[in-house]
């Protein structure tokens, strides 16, 4: 999605300063539109100015989330003056001034830099307009890469305690096409959200109705990936969330979350240093620091191969940093006494420092087991369902309770998770923990015993040795000219493509991710299939509708047909239909919808890297054709191979 300008100045002809009529269309057709595009933005004009005290809603709405605004005050024209003084009441940053020839200046913006462009006989002056139209393209770049921290607004300048207000608090009251593209939008993120689908949210967070909402999708789309633990490219999702916005606080502390996992402890600890500087009084910002210096205890003794008992006296050998995660989760509860969390954190930790031979005071112990049991058992009043507080008390209950007590409360706490394997999963992290450091071992077996069966019904996430993804040629049509994949080659494509899926040693356990197209997809769907894998095709259109522009155009269409409804059948689950996933295709700033091919295969693209780069294979029947846009064969290609993923190659240049 390209960010957006809004564009706001007189329309039509207009008498100057001097008298002299002045077009602005033209100034707005040769100069302001060409640099703004050459910038790489999508181009809007406020309406016409007869429209005064009735802007048209859809317009008012881009003035307010625009991610620039350009204000021509070559003209003292009031309806320009409002829409930046608007612009300007609501948002911080994202203004740039331009102006023609005047007299003098206007006093509420005299400090302010404007850029300067020539007129000649009423018109952008030739000799002036390369250079004018290179100065405003250079400075709207500079303005879309500046930090956000950067305020350009005088009302903002002036009152420096004065919060932005969030997008969603400026859609409009009346419904409009920006509202109702938003309504669609967040609708399948959430659907894909509560279907954990990554791919799809990657997808979705792509073609945001504007650039205002990447900071939402980006931070949706990480949060899916930290589920599934893809760490890095999770990470990734969330540094594009701070490109937009590099004081959201979400994203810092997911981006914190990621380090941690990758075991970057070191740039771990500076983010949360920072963050906790920027939010001394937060609990959620100290238990995340907390939860990276946990990390990195667990990581200098939790060893393969080590005995409980052994792994005991490394972790005792490592109480200094112990220590060190110990103390932000205390000022976590400290900041917040109702934040169960962290309380049962600093409570396992002082446990665990006595477990290892450390002097820990008792009324320190006594004084967590109370606050834990408050904080927990209240947060269970305001709501029974919630599986995080159950779990703070059972934890509480295995750290100081009898073995009945112990059983009691994780049968409470499974119960509470109603499936949610995830969560099941968090809870059994924290218990294989307490079990390879020997922490009450009665108790922590039973404990694990209940989590590990209630984990079994609910039946974990289908998990994918390799990840196989297929982009290639269609059959041609017959009379093709010139032939790219003539139709009596099919058996030389089959068994290279076999070939290459021998070579990769796939087989049950593994996923296929194709279209499902004549010709090469279904070549390598029925291949994957001889060869016991789980397929998943996904189809760009509806399913009549794709037969009839995938299928049937092809030689033999008739039999190609048929081999898809016999693939079909064999389905443990039906095909995914971009439609109904993702929705309409979405459109440029000109209307012009995009490939559903390419936006197809940007789709298979991310779900597969949704499972991990290293998981991801890819095979592709291709002959180096260009041309291809994003998520196109090319740019599959590309992108596994600069994540450094697997690819195999089978150019038909020559095969055939």
């Amino acid at each position: 999605m390209k960010p957006h300008a809004f564009v706001a100045m007189p329309f039509g002809t207009k008498p100057g300063h001097d008298g002299q009529p002045i077009d602005f269309n033209r100034v707005y057709a040769e100069y302001i539109e060409p640099a703004l595009a050459a910038a790489g933005l999508a181009v809007f004009r406020a309406d016409r100015e007869q429209r005064a005290g009735d802007i048209r809603t859809d317009m008012f709405q881009e003035l307010l989330i625009a991610d620039l605004v350009v204000a021509d005050l070559t003209l003292d024209n009031p309806n320009v003056w409002y829409e930046l003084g608007v612009r300007h009441a609501l948002r911080a940053r994202g203004v740039i001034l331009v102006q023609g020839p005047r007299p003098n200046q206007p006093f509420d913006t005299y400090t302010d830099r404007k850029l300067r462009y020539g007129l000649l006989d009423g018109a952008p002056d030739p000799a002036t307009l390369d250079d004018d139209r290179r100065a405003l393209t250079e400075m709207v770049r500079a303005t879309m890469t500046s930090s956000t921290r950067r305020k350009v607004s005088p009302v903002f300048q002036l009152i420096p305690n004065l919060e932005q207000p969030e997008w969603r608090r400026l859609l409009l009251a009346e419904r409009n096409e920006f509202s109702t593209a938003y309504a669609n939008w967040s609708s399948r993120m959430e659907v894909a959200r509560q279907k954990n689908r990554p791919g799809d949210i990657l997808v979705l967070a792509d073609e945001t109705p504007v650039r205002a909402l990447h900071l939402e999708a980006k931070r949706a789309a990480g949060n899916a990936l930290l589920k599934l633990e893809q760490y890095e490219l999770a990470l990734e999702q969330f540094e594009q969330a701070l490109a937009v916005d590099v004081d959201d606080k979400s994203s810092r502390e997911r981006k914190a979350v990621c380090l941690g996992r990758l075991g970057r402890y070191e740039e771990a600890r500076e983010w949360v240093r920072q963050l906790t500087t920027d939010y001394p009084r937060d609990a959620e910002c100290w238990a995340l620091a907390g939860r990276v210096e946990k990390e990195k205890w667990i990581g200098r003794w939790r060893q393969p191969g080590l005995t409980p008992a052994q792994m005991h006296q490394a972790a005792a050998d490592e109480d200094a940093l112990l220590a060190e995660a110990l103390e932000p989760y205390r000022q976590a509860f400290i900041a917040d006494p109702a934040h169960h969390y962290s309380g049962i954190n600093a409570l396992t930790l002082q446990l665990l420092r006595r477990h290892c031979g450390a002097a820990v005071a008792q009324t320190l112990i006594d004084n967590l087991v109370g606050g834990v049991l408050w904080a927990s058992l209240t947060a269970q009043e305001r709501d029974r369902r919630d599986y995080w507080a159950r779990a703070s008390y059972a934890e509480l209950c295995l750290l100081v309770n009898p073995l009945d007590s112990v059983r009691r409360e994780y049968g409470n706490m499974v119960a509470a998770a109603n499936g949610d394997w995830f969560a099941l999963e968090s809870s059994r992290q924290t218990l294989t923990l307490l079990r390879d450091i020997d922490f009450r071992p009665l108790e922590t077996a039973a404990a694990l015993a209940i989590v590990d069966r209630e984990i079994a019904r609910s039946g974990s996430p289908f998990a994918p040795r390799q990840v196989v993804l297929f982009s290639g040629h269609m059959v041609d049509a017959a009379h093709r000219e010139p032939p790219r994949f003539p139709a009596e080659q099919e058996a030389v494509a089959a068994a290279r493509i076999g070939e290459a899926l021998d070579q990769l040693g796939v087989g049950p356990g593994d996923l296929a991710l194709a279209q499902a197209a004549s010709g090469g997809d279904l070549l390598f769907l029925e291949a994957c299939r001889a060869r016991g894998l789980r397929l998943r095709p996904m189809l760009p259109f509806e399913e009549p509708e794709f037969i009839e522009r995938s299928i049937v155009p092809a030689s033999n269409g008739e039999q190609w047909r048929e081999r898809y409804f016999a693939l079909i059948a064999g389905l443990d689950e039906p095909p995914r239909i971009m439609p109904s996933e993702l929705g309409e295709l979405p459109r440029d700033a000109r209307g012009i919808e995009a490939n559903a091919y390419e936006r197809c295969n940007l789709w298979l693209l991310y779900t597969a890297l949704a499972w991990g780069i290293e998981k991801v294979r890819f095979v592709c029947l291709w002959n180096g054709g260009g041309g291809d846009g994003p998520g196109g064969t090319a740019h599959m290609y590309d992108e596994v191979r600069r994540r450094t993923g697997r690819v195999i190659w089978l150019d038909t240049r020559k095969l055939w």
